[in-house]
């Protein structure tokens, strides 16, 4: 991994078939360990049901609330300052429940790469 200041302004949301917007902030084969997105879920929308093969997930309720849903637990409301923790291999989804954007980050171990994404719909 190299020094780095990735300034915030750089970043640009893609929509994805998941339902969300997505902005990557830091997912880079130099740095295998961890990556960072941010995301985005519009009011009333459910993100799909799916899970990641090989990789941990951490969502960091930032602005809004929500329900999630991870495989082995209670659907549960989340808001600011929650953090939803996703075991590898879990199926999940996350609900926006309230009446502005549901942002939150996902900081994923070891690094998000698109071929361990599976779409569980």
């Amino acid at each position: 991994m190299r020094a780095e200041i990735k300034k915030g302004s750089s970043i640009k949301e893609i929509m994805t078939d998941e339902r969300c917007m997505i902005a990557e902030i830091a997912n880079d084969p130099d740095d295998e360990q961890v990556s960072i997105a941010r995301a985005r879920v519009r009011p009333g929308i459910a993100t799909a049901w799916h899970r990641v093969r090989g990789t941990m997930e951490r969502y960091l309720i930032v602005a809004g609330q929500g329900r999630a849903e991870v495989e082995g637990l209670e659907p549960a409301d989340v808001t600011v300052g929650d953090v939803v923790r996703i075991p590898a291999q879990c199926a999940q989804r996350i609900i926006n429940t309230g009446k502005t954007d549901l942002i939150f980050y996902c900081v994923c171990s070891p690094r998000f790469r698109q071929e361990n994404y599976e779409t569980l719909e």
